[in-house]
């Protein structure tokens, strides 16, 4: 706890205020997938709470407030401190973060359609059109070019591995999620068949590699054993690529018979609407699987305690972005179940963001989470 009571300074922990910039990493972006994704799974909860949505739209706009805040911090630590932000590259866990960008926007993209269409309407759907161009090609060349640093410059080992390691990789179908979401209010059936194909490729250039990982993950903990203690929550890290798999085949093929039959390819529809509903609840079940692992593990975790720090987001995001996919499939499937499962994992996922978001608060208060470990070993770097 902070006792600010006794004069404990804001940022007390950092030796100058320009560290706040130069140790800045993009592990802070997990607070906007967090929080992005809680806005997004209220905004669905089943049950009708007089004024919830106005609460999931205030978090959706906190949200956007956040992402700008954390791309000016990390921008300028490129621009005034560049040669220690480039040591990120060769970080065998910081540069998994990168990922953490791209995801914490698409967010933001989704919020536009859920919330900013009532409001703008049309210009909410070009602005996040647009945004989500970026959003891909982002997502794109961050599973390209980390894995790539992976192979060349960085160190790994079966032993060290954690799931931290599909991070970037997942940000991808996190943009082909939000693509199969964005589709259906283009105006345009040309660009709705271009953003629904892109979207299809995007999930392939992420489900099938995250999904590689996560048995290589497997092996790793049957042989090693669990992460480290401060590594714990990148368990639940696993149920990400699952949950967003699973939603982003619901969503796309919910969206592709129109798109389709728009341009001449009905024949096409409903084998694919098909696919993707027998596909997403597969995923849907192997993902119930990890989650019941990553509970068992945290509770093992738990028994001997494990420190706070900017990981802890990992409980949210997984657990946002499978809740809705289960309350997707309550929306397409008449099983009570669905929609009863999906409640309770909303209501967990807000007290985890409020336990989470107040100690990240605090933290940062006192400037202790402000670390980068990429400048541990070379803190005295030339000229920063």
């Amino acid at each position: 706890m902070i006792d600010i009571a006794n004069g404990l300074k804001p940022l007390g922990k950092l030796t100058h205020p320009r560290e706040l910039v130069r140790q800045f990493t993009p592990n802070w972006f997990a607070a906007t997938m967090g929080t992005g994704i809680l806005a997004l799974a209220l905004a669905q909860f089943p049950l009708q709470i007089p004024g919830l949505r106005s609460v999931a739209e205030g978090l959706w706009i906190f949200n956007i407030g956040l992402f700008c805040l954390f791309s000016g911090l990390y921008l300028a630590r490129w621009l005034f401190f560049f040669t220690g932000a480039r040591l990120i590259f060769s970080h065998p866990v910081v540069s998994m973060f990168f990922g953490c960008i791209p995801m914490g926007l698409a967010t933001i993209i989704n919020g536009l359609l859920v919330f900013g269409v009532p409001h703008w309407g049309v210009t909410a759907v070009n602005i996040a059109n647009a945004l989500w161009i970026f959003d891909a090609v982002l997502a794109f060349i961050c599973g390209i070019t980390i894995p790539f640093m992976m192979f060349t410059r960085q160190n790994h080992s079966i032993d060290q591995m954690t799931a931290v390691w599909l991070l970037p990789v997942v940000a991808a179908e996190v943009a082909a999620t939000t693509g199969g979401l964005l589709a259906p209010y283009l105006t345009d059936a040309t660009g709705q068949l271009h953003t629904l194909i892109a979207s299809y490729v995007l999930w392939a250039c992420s489900v099938p590699v995250a999904m590689s990982l996560l048995v290589i993950l497997l092996l790793r903990m049957v042989l090693y054993k669990l992460p480290p203690v401060n590594m714990a929550a990148s368990c639940w890290l696993a149920l990400g690529p699952i949950g967003t798999g699973a939603l982003g085949l619901l969503l796309l093929g919910e969206a592709a018979p129109d798109i389709l039959l728009a341009k001449q390819l009905g024949s096409y529809a409903l084998g694919i609407k098909s696919v993707s509903l027998f596909c997403g609840v597969l995923l849907w079940g192997y993902g119930l699987w990890w989650l019941a692992v990553a509970l068992l593990i945290t509770l093992r975790y738990l028994r001997e305690g494990f420190p706070f720090n900017l990981g802890w987001w990992a409980y949210t995001f997984p657990l946002g972005v499978y809740a809705v996919a289960t309350l997707k499939l309550s929306t397409i499937l008449p099983i009570l179940a669905f929609k009863l499962f999906g409640g309770l994992m909303v209501i967990a996922l807000a007290i985890l963001w409020l336990v989470v978001g107040k100690r990240t608060v605090c933290g940062a208060w006192c400037g202790e989470l402000f670390i980068a470990p990429c400048l541990q070993d070379g803190n005295n770097v030339p000229g920063e």
